[in-house]
């Protein structure tokens, strides 16, 4: 009998995501098709064999064909970022630069219910939200009175414009407690591991999500989350090594003296890439490899850099041999910044805890505006209120922290991956803040790795002093 290939969708409709992952399990050890396997199938006996091969004997990759879309809404943005550190999902979320904020969108965490606290709390935050608004509102009418339409620009589209500049200066007010919406769509094995780390979170907020997201879950996968649980493990390394970092001294806040520093680069990189290259494409081994690169004249290596990454266009990725080059950045952002760069999760990002230690951006339209004396007000009552609820969990005090505030965050990327990042964040549409960690890391990027330097590039145009000058009174 002939054969001919078939490709179809199982659909969602009609099967749960446990049957489905378990239909593509048995294909390795039965001869039927797909439709016949699911055809036998039911939720019961879906079940039961994902006890049996997934849990029973560790056929955990099986849990990936089960996907699952949740919806999560009104969580602070502080628990967004738990919930956005797996890198095998994907996400969207409420967006400080489009939506405005209302008075009371903000979350109150257990860990100050009680008085004293509750009443600092709940005052800074509503003083931090009714400023916020008042901010909208004057920001937007000094631009109206100083901006002038595009050429060619429509009422709706100037209006559009304003608002977007309003929001994205504004937004340094919004602290890490402003409630957020958030879509997630995840495979059954990343998202056990997703509940074991909200479970293991030291919010209680968090580890109450990650309790509704296993629940939830469960009614779809009854079996492939029903063992996710608090790990044991990780919270003893963070203990310990809490406890050493102060034992050695280091539980203080560092600022430096630069916002950005690379740590560590790879000085044979680009040859390390093009000998990848010549291994995909040849018969060599990658030492002979490496050893052919190592002695071309610059010339020979420009040429083969050219024909590996020359001929991209806007929308051609380049092949993963370029991760074979990498760099890694001591990085200083705010908030706001770093909400955005947490997104790029195929980097490694070890974020230090949110804290008031670091300083805090101000924003050059608020200083236009007349309201750097009320905001930087704002900014040194936060601080002081911060250190009082810090006193009590330094963990939950985060809530108050505007994305004025700074952070530490470590990361070690590929050049793949920073390329995508410096073409992605430096563009126009980016936030200035954004654009300003993509202007930096490219011309980091293109002094360790001149042979990829043109490939490199940011979008033309501004440096990252010249965002600095024009979009910051302060900003380190």
């Amino acid at each position: 009998m002939s054969l001919t290939t078939q490709i179809y969708l199982l659909d969602p409709k009609k099967l749960s995501p446990e049957t489905i992952a378990v239909t593509f399990a048995k294909t390795s050890r039965s001869p039927q098709s797909f439709n016949e396997i699911a055809n036998e199938l039911s939720d019961e006996k879906s079940a039961d064999f994902s006890e049996k091969w997934i849990v029973g004997y560790g056929h955990s990759s099986v849990a990936e064909h089960a996907v699952l879309h949740i919806a999560v809404e009104n969580v602070s943005r502080l628990a967004v970022e738990c919930l956005e550190s797996n890198r095998l999902a994907s996400y969207t979320e409420k967006s400080s630069r489009y939506q405005i904020w209302g008075l009371d969108h903000f979350y109150t965490p257990s860990e100050f219910s009680a008085a004293p606290l509750a009443d600092l709390y709940d005052r800074t935050c509503r003083r931090l939200f009714v400023n916020y608004e008042k901010a909208l509102d004057t920001v937007k009418a000094y631009l109206e009175q100083t901006c002038s339409k595009n050429e060619n620009e429509s009422d709706a589209a100037f209006r559009m414009r304003i608002r977007t500049r309003c929001a994205d200066v504004c937004r340094y007010y919004l602290p890490a407690c402003s409630l957020a919406n958030l879509g997630m769509t995840i495979n059954a094995r990343a998202l056990e591991h997703a509940i074991c780390k909200m479970l293991s979170h030291p919010l209680e907020e968090v580890q109450h999500i990650g309790r509704q997201i296993k629940q939830v879950s469960q009614e779809n996968v009854p079996t492939l989350v029903k063992y996710a649980d608090r790990n044991e493990c990780d919270l003893r390394i963070a203990q310990d090594f809490v406890a050493g970092a102060k034992k050695l001294g280091l539980a203080s806040a560092d600022q430096g003296t630069d916002w950005l520093s690379v740590v560590s680069s790879d000085a044979a990189g680009e040859e390390r890439v093009l000998a990848a290259l010549l291994v995909r494409f040849g018969e060599c081994s990658f030492k002979q490899a490496f050893a052919s690169v190592s002695q071309m004249p610059p010339a020979e290596k420009r040429a083969l850099a050219a024909a590996f990454l020359g001929r991209l266009g806007d929308h051609d990725l380049p092949l993963r041999e370029l991760e074979y080059a990498g760099l890694t950045i001591d990085l200083i952002l705010d908030q706001g910044a770093y909400f955005e760069l947490k997104r790029h999760r195929m980097m490694t990002q070890t974020p230090q805890r949110f804290t008031a230690n670091l300083g805090y951006a101000v924003p050059r339209l608020i200083t236009e505006a007349g309201l750097l004396d009320d905001f930087v007000s704002d900014m040194e009552e936060v601080k002081q209120v911060y250190e009082t609820l810090a006193k009590a969990n330094p963990e939950a005090a985060a809530y108050i922290l505007p994305n004025a505030f700074n952070r530490r965050v470590l990361l070690e990327m590929n050049l793949r991956s920073a390329r995508h990042f410096i073409r992605l964040r430096s563009a126009p549409n980016a936030h200035f803040a954004i654009r300003r960690v993509a202007q930096r890391l490219a011309d980091e990027a293109q002094a360790r790795f001149p042979l990829f330097s043109d490939y490199l590039a940011p979008e033309p145009g501004e440096t990252w002093q010249s965002v600095s000058s024009e979009y910051f009174t302060r900003n380190f």
